[in-house]
């Protein structure tokens, strides 16, 4: 070897990050072929993999059909329903066909609306990690899923247990990410929400939790921190204040314009500041899309519209204990 070669030198490490694809299945698509796409070495899909609400499609007879989306009513015939239900795929919506009398007893019952919910988005998901798996079959690429503050517990269950080869479930986990020695931690709750989503807990719980995960770790000199949460003030957790006194919160103005405010985690920023990790990767505020530094921390949100099927992402390349670059990505 000649003399001026550095035979340790580290090999470039290129990763892809996307969160809150929200049950879409064209953006989860994206996501999965993306790795192919930006040639890098990981996968990783942050929180909130699961959609917003289902759509009950009650069958009138006669091939007949009617559904609620988006507050419009659509009268629908039985050659209308595969345009209809690739809109609600695309949108992250589930949906269930039922009778007028099942659709009545239903309506009654929260509770079996829950159980309902519950069994459409695991049926997505064990089909996403089925599809996902077998699509990534024979490269080298893996894929790390984590829930978010959206993901119900049970669905998080499911994503531990049907996890395959290829697709690894990595919530509440130490895992390793590269063969260079980077190793990754990863959450998936919030700090409390307008929206009581169901996996939300105060700030002295959301430390609680971020030390425990933390528990495992020997060096942050090489460690990615998959938060869903963003620190609080940050740039990545910028959004519109919202008035919870009414139903639906509705956004507060002044001057004819959105008041803007950081709806981060307190908990999330202190552990940042304190484990000071290479980087850091985060979700959650939709439209908060940017890049900062936390110290030595690069932090990242790379943004969401998947309701529009679009996959938003950001391609981070390290060498060694250095975050080498950062760019962003939309298609």
């Amino acid at each position: 070897m000649p003399f001026w070669s550095k035979g340790n030198s580290a090999r470039r490490f290129r990763l892809f990050f996307a969160t809150d694809v929200h049950g879409s299945e064209p953006t989860f698509r994206k996501f999965v072929n993306a790795g192919k796409f930006y040639n890098v070495d990981v996968l990783i899909l942050g929180g909130d993999i699961t959609g917003k609400m289902m759509v009950p499609i009650i069958a009138l007879g006669n091939h007949s059909y009617r559904a609620t989306l988006q507050s419009r009513l659509y009268n629908l015939k039985e050659e209308d329903l595969p345009e209809f239900m690739n809109r609600l795929s695309k949108l992250g919506f589930y949906s269930s066909e039922m009778s007028e009398q099942e659709y009545a007893k239903l309506a009654e019952d929260p509770e079996r609306v829950n159980r309902l919910y519950l069994e459409k988005a695991n049926e997505r998901l064990i089909a996403w990690i089925n599809w996902a798996d077998e699509k990534l079959a024979g490269s080298n690429l893996k894929c790390f899923v984590t829930g978010g503050n959206d993901d119900a517990r049970e669905v998080v269950d499911t994503l531990n247990r049907v996890a395959g080869e290829r697709v690894i479930a990595c919530e509440e986990k130490l895992v390793s990410v590269s063969n260079e020695g980077h190793s990754m931690v990863s959450l998936g709750y919030s700090n409390p929400t307008p929206w009581k989503t169901p996996r939300e807990v105060d700030e002295a719980d959301l430390a609680s939790h971020i030390t425990e995960a933390f528990k495992g770790v020997e060096s942050c000199e090489k460690l990615i921190f998959n938060m869903h949460v963003p620190p609080v003030n940050s740039t990545l957790d910028t959004c519109p204040q919202l008035d919870t006194s009414t139903d639906p919160p509705t956004v507060i103005t002044s001057g004819g314009e959105p008041v803007l405010f950081g709806a981060g985690s307190q908990a999330v920023r202190e552990a940042i500041e304190h484990y000071q990790p290479l980087l850091s990767l985060h979700g959650h505020i939709h439209e908060s899309r940017n890049v900062t530094k936390i110290g030595r921390t690069t932090a990242v949100n790379p943004g969401s519209e998947y309701g529009e099927g679009v996959l938003r992402g950001i391609i981070v390349s390290i060498n060694g204990n250095k975050v080498e670059s950062t760019q962003m990505t939309s298609g």
